[in-house]
């Protein structure tokens, strides 16, 4: 598995073109095919996995993720990025690229679920034991971007939570104003509150159990919103049949058995 920055790809091409151009064969081994995987960032650690997975069962394929936050990969699809799969944290992204023509939303299908968890410091500096003391004056909070997935759901959470007669718009308004800042992926929370840069920080379910140290607190259930995570074959793929195998092979009981051993939620049937 390679992972090379997207903005250099389409020079690392031009030069390929232009180097095969030149005359005949110097009988080196064909260069391995490369499967373009755009995905969110909080899916960094299992798709690599199945990356793994899918080269040793396709030789001479090599998978080429570009992770990052979800309306930035996009963002570079609908501006001319060339890839074969794109897999976001959300649905927004995915109905954008359908309504650009990018995607088909009928073949768009949802491959994992995920929830949201406050993380804290080991040492938890500001002595939080409960939920509602993220509301107390002085605690530094990290959330996501509100253009980013996790930011959004968090977001839904905090307005769910105001309107439970148990919690109230106060709770919402105190939390919100103790956000020290906002992050551009989720993942950029996650290691801001590993630092100890943060008291708390909002993430998904699936960050939080890479990082078995630090200390939780749990949303109510009821006002903890599910996230579906949709993926995708580009209409315009390089490489359509193999970009079909990897979307089956994560769909797959295998792949969700790797999905779910990274802390995501299954798949609906």
């Amino acid at each position: 598995m390679t992972r090379i920055p997207i903005g250099l790809f389409a020079a690392a091409l031009a030069l390929g073109l232009s180097s095969c151009a030149g005359g005949g064969s110097t009988g080196a081994p064909a260069a391995p095919t490369s499967l373009l995987v755009f995905a969110a960032s909080s899916l960094t650690d299992a798709f690599d996995a199945l990356a793994a997975e899918f080269e040793t069962a396709h030789p001479g394929v090599d998978v080429v993720p570009n992770y990052g936050a979800s309306q930035t990969l996009r963002t570079q699809l609908l501006e001319g990025a060339q890839a074969d799969v794109f897999a976001s944290a959300n649905r927004d992204e995915t109905q954008v690229l359908a309504d650009g023509g990018l995607v088909d939303a009928g073949s768009t299908r949802t491959f994992a679920r995920n929830r949201l968890v406050v993380v804290l410091p080991t040492d938890n500096p500001a002595g939080l034991t409960s939920l509602r003391d993220l509301a107390r004056p002085g605690v530094r909070l990290i959330v996501a971007d509100p253009a980013v997935p996790a930011g959004k759901y968090t977001l839904r959470a905090l307005d769910s939570l105001a309107g439970d007669a148990a919690w109230g718009p106060a709770f919402r308004n105190a939390v919100l104003a103790n956000v020290a800042s906002q992050e551009e992926t989720v993942r950029a929370v996650l290691a801001k509150v590993e630092l100890g840069e943060a008291d708390a920080g909002f993430v998904y379910l699936s960050d939080a159990s890479r990082a078995a140290d630090l200390l939780r607190l749990e949303l109510p259930p009821a006002c903890n919103p599910l996230a579906e995570y949709p993926i995708a074959v580009l209409l315009q793929a390089p490489h359509t049949t193999l970009a079909q195998a990897f979307v089956d092979l994560v769909l797959s009981d295998a792949g969700q058995r790797i999905l779910e051993s990274h802390g995501f939620l299954p798949a609906p049937d």
